[in-house]
């Protein structure tokens, strides 16, 4: 299973932004996403690419569901899934 993860970005340089995963910072390509991006902005990852902005109204209810299956069972195939993207 492929899942992307959201993320905060905290610093862009040009087409690469530094962005954290609860706890986790990563460098992200932009080269895909679908609209400009800004510090302070929530992001999709997949496989170290930013696929879509998170709109603001969305964010906080997409970042408590992800959070929740971080803190599920250690053998959830979700929360496994997502840990192999924070790495």
């Amino acid at each position: 299973m492929c899942l992307g993860v959201p993320g905060k970005i905290v610093s862009v340089d040009g087409l690469v932004a530094t962005v954290d995963f609860f706890g986790v910072q990563k460098q992200v390509n932009l080269h895909i996403v679908d609209e400009p991006v800004v510090v302070g902005d929530y992001i999709l990852n997949h496989v170290g690419y930013a696929i879509r902005k998170i709109p603001l109204e969305d964010v906080e209810g997409t970042v408590a569901m992800y959070q929740e299956l971080i803190d599920g069972k250690p053998d959830d195939l979700m929360r496994q899934d997502i840990e192999g993207e924070l790495r």
